[in-house]
């Protein structure tokens, strides 16, 4: 399972790789060309930090698409059910941002030592080996916390319900009597853990734009942090019963 994971994060980069190669005979398909309507609109951070929208719209977009794809491989290594526990949903999520890192930066180093040469592959190989792979794990990572969730909405809100522990927001929706919340729960946190990490993918991208590379240390250092602490959560330990629903909404 752990080879397959590896294999369908692997090749999950190719879809994407034909996705962009209609763009040759199918021009509007393309959705980055809309982006550029956004180019003279700018989002300022300071007074001497600013960034066209239009970028921002591309890496969030990027994010979204990535990330969509990596936790697509996820899915498909887990066709017979395999998962026991949270902790399990979010290590294959990390298997998943290895393989899908490890094509992405082949076909980059491949690019690099054709156009500019052998000599000038050097530095991006220690940049995309140590902070990009690391990067897709973390952003992988995360998303596969709230995929975890997903996996096992049932038993995890029937737990919920039984400790009080459910949120306000979903407390207001079980004293509606709204069906299927458990359905909703899924879908919920599906969304939820696209959205953070496609976020975090943008903001990562976007420090590179602005060539800030001293806080990319910081910045993953802070994701180690935050992926440690998940695995650390007794409910990510937990075995559920696999006899619970484990259908995910998409």
């Amino acid at each position: 399972m752990i080879l397959i994971t590896f294999l369908a994060g692997a090749t999950s980069v190719f879809p994407i790789l034909l996705y962009k190669f209609s763009w040759q005979y199918f021009p509007w398909l393309n959705f980055f060309r809309y982006t550029q309507a956004f180019s003279d609109d700018y989002i300022g951070f300071s007074r001497f930090i600013t960034v066209p929208l239009s970028v921002i719209i591309t890496f969030i977009i990027v994010g979204i698409i990535e990330e969509t794809m990596k936790n697509f491989a996820v899915r498909v290594a887990d066709e017979e059910d395999d998962f026991k526990n949270i902790d399990d949903v979010i290590q294959f999520s990390i298997i998943a941002a290895l393989g899908f890192s490890f094509t992405e930066n082949i076909m980059y180093f491949y690019n690099i030592w054709i156009h500019q040469g052998g000599q000038n592959i050097l530095a991006p190989f220690i940049f995309r080996s140590i902070f990009s792979s690391f990067a897709h794990v973390m952003f992988s990572g995360i998303f596969g916390y709230f995929y975890g969730l997903a996996c096992f909405a049932k038993p995890i809100l029937k737990e919920e319900l039984k400790t009080r522990k459910l949120d306000s927001f979903f407390e207001l929706l079980y004293k509606w009597r709204i069906k299927d919340t458990d359905v909703l729960f899924r879908k919920i946190n599906i969304a939820k853990g696209l959205v953070i990490a496609a976020g975090l993918h943008a903001i990562y991208n976007v420090f590179l734009e602005l060539n800030w590379t001293f806080i990319l240390i910081p910045y993953l250092v802070a994701g180690f942090i935050y992926i440690n602490h998940l695995f650390d959560l007794k409910q990510n330990h937990k075995q559920y019963d696999m006899l619970e629903s484990r259908e995910v909404a998409s």
